[in-house]
């Protein structure tokens, strides 16, 4: 019996091949170890994950190949949704920046004074230009109830419609437009 289940399970696939490569997106500033940062939760800002359309609430890379068109670049994969991986990257680069205590996760996020919402307009690949791209309309939820918005974007021109040249420039752009919202916020 154990002979035959042993020949059988080189016969069984349980899902497609893996990827050869999947993206994230890293953050180009990060905390360094051991920093600490101590405050009150009414002093705190949380980023809560973003909406996106439903052509960017896939783990695949979008390619707008002309106004009306969307595919999707072959042999490109998120690791997970990119408004959660943008959320992160977000996160991590205005707290990397020192000035403002980050809540994350929970009701804590919630309970913050201070909010960072918003949309991913886009991040993925312009045919037509040859650009990686990353829009985000940002929502600041301040603790006297104001609001504030923001549209950002960062364009890497010159790239080729490729997975190894389109990922790290989408990572270049989504850092570029982080940095911005990460001093827009204080």
């Amino acid at each position: 019996m154990l002979a035959a289940a042993i020949s059988l399970s080189g016969c069984i696939s349980l899902g497609n091949e893996p990827p050869e490569r999947l993206f994230t997106l890293t953050p180009e500033k990060v905390t360094a170890v051991g920093n600490a940062a101590q405050g009150e939760l009414g002093n705190a800002i949380s980023v809560i994950e973003p909406d996106a359309p439903q052509r960017l609430s896939v783990t695949r890379v979008p390619v707008q190949i002309d106004p009306s068109s969307v595919a999707y670049l072959k042999d490109a994969v998120w690791v997970d949704k990119p408004a959660k991986l943008f959320q992160r990257l977000l996160s991590e680069t205005i707290r990397a920046g020192g000035e403002r205590l980050v809540v994350d996760g929970g009701d804590l996020q919630y309970a913050a004074a201070t909010q960072l919402s918003g949309q991913i307009v886009d991040l993925g690949y312009d045919a037509q230009s040859g650009s990686a791209i990353v829009r985000f309309d940002a929502v600041l939820k301040q603790p006297d109830g104001q609001l504030r918005t923001r549209r950002f974007e960062s364009v890497v021109s010159g790239i080729p419609a490729k997975a190894d040249a389109v990922g790290p420039a989408l990572n270049e752009a989504a850092n570029d437009v982080a940095a911005q919202i990460a001093e827009w916020v204080g």
